[in-house]
């Protein structure tokens, strides 16, 4: 039987292409922007900022200067992996056979993937240890983007939320290109009615997910609100303020021998082995004034 896979071997071409379609059906920011390549040893996207407006200068005028910062915006990918242990039956199988299981595996990786890009970039946090990471550092929406925060004492209803948010947003001079959601703030929006009783947002009902509002494109995701997250939505200029890519290659390793993910059971004593899939994700804020985060009143 021809080998199917090996050690530190790749996810075929057409595996890889279904993974990251997958991604984009999973992640609020891989369908609010779509990907770009970033090279392998990171990138700098240069961002200018010019406070003055266009001089109007008359024939044979006086040209005077306006007013021009530059700022480097880094973009580093980082490593993600995900492994599990399977029956060592894998390694007797049918070429077909290693093919399903593979496809089954890509699968899961491809939404933990998917999930993972959601959660590091929204709250800078290690998605399997729930912890701050020093890797992201302040490379997240949880960190520089204005807030807006729900009132305790005087609740604003969740559109009026949304409207604040985008007036900032505008008040910045940036578009606003899409929004992402908790579930908990989209069945707020459903339960929306007006003067007559009528619902405000028909298209929210019984747990109704559309892809646009307003004409914003829209996503629910419970990534914005991961690991009691006060956060309720953001919205913003996803599409010419963040960048993300990722590699093309994705290494994939089974494992036959020891104990990989140190869980003190040796693969041979269980009749196991071991698939570690691993990708390098990098993404960039390149303004953080281009967005804002709505947040809950709790504290």
């Amino acid at each position: 039987m021809a080998d199917v896979i090996s050690k530190g071997t790749l996810f075929d071409p057409v595996l890889v292409k279904e993974l990251f379609d997958k991604v984009k059906g999973k992640s609020s920011l891989a369908a609010l922007c779509a990907q770009t390549p970033i090279p392998f040893n990171g990138q700098k996207e240069f961002i200018f900022t010019m406070d003055d407006e266009v001089d109007l200068v008359a024939e044979n005028g006086k040209k005077t200067r306006g007013s021009a910062a530059l700022e480097p915006v880094k973009i580093i990918p980082l490593k993600v992996e995900y492994g599990a242990r399977i029956s060592d039956e894998f390694l007797y199988a049918s070429d077909e056979e290693q093919i399903n299981i593979l496809r089954n595996f890509s699968d899961g990786f491809a939404k933990k993937v998917a999930r993972g890009f959601d959660i590091m970039a929204f709250h800078g946090v290690n998605p399997r240890a729930k912890t701050a990471s020093a890797l992201i550092g302040t490379n997240h929406f949880d960190n520089g983007v204005t807030v807006i925060k729900q009132d305790s004492t005087s609740p604003k209803t969740p559109d009026a939320l949304i409207e604040e948010a985008i007036a900032a947003v505008q008040g910045n001079e940036y578009d606003i290109s899409g929004l992402t959601m908790a579930p908990s703030f989209r069945a707020d929006l459903a339960k929306m009615v007006d003067t007559s009783g009528r619902k405000i947002y028909p298209d929210l009902a019984w747990g109704n997910a559309p892809t646009s509002m307003n004409g914003i494109q829209t996503v629910t995701n419970n990534t914005v609100s991961f690991n009691s997250s006060k956060d309720l939505a953001i919205v913003g200029d996803f599409e010419t303020a963040f960048k993300w890519g990722y590699s093309k290659e994705i290494p994939l390793k089974v494992i036959e021998y020891g104990d990989p993910d140190n869980s003190g059971q040796d693969l041979q004593g269980y009749n196991q082995v071991y698939i570690r899939a691993e990708t390098y994700l990098g993404w960039g804020i390149l303004d953080k004034s281009a967005f804002a985060v709505i947040q809950s009143a709790a504290k």
